[in-house]
């Protein structure tokens, strides 16, 4: 009897070692997409961070004037009533 159970066994073992490396394969791939976003994203945030700093130094008071705006439309925003 266990002669006979042998061959299923080992096809169940082949099925199941397959799925694996399929699985395997495809996190490996999400893992390299996800790198090359956050990249993307690292570099997004780098120009972002230099534009609005070099706005900020050519108009000190504008940058003032939004920040001050800013500042109270969230305050109100986020006041309890």
């Amino acid at each position: 009897m266990a002669g006979s159970a042998r061959p299923a066994v080992d096809r169940m073992a082949t099925n199941a070692h397959d799925a694996v490396d399929r699985i395997a394969a495809v996190a490996a791939q999400a893992a390299d997409s996800l790198g090359v976003k956050g990249d993307q994203l690292n570099d997004a945030q780098k120009k972002f961070t230099a534009g609005t700093r070099d706005y900020v130094r050519e108009h000190p008071a504008a940058a003032l004037g939004i920040a001050v705006a800013a500042g109270y439309v969230l305050s109100r925003l986020l006041s309890n009533r």
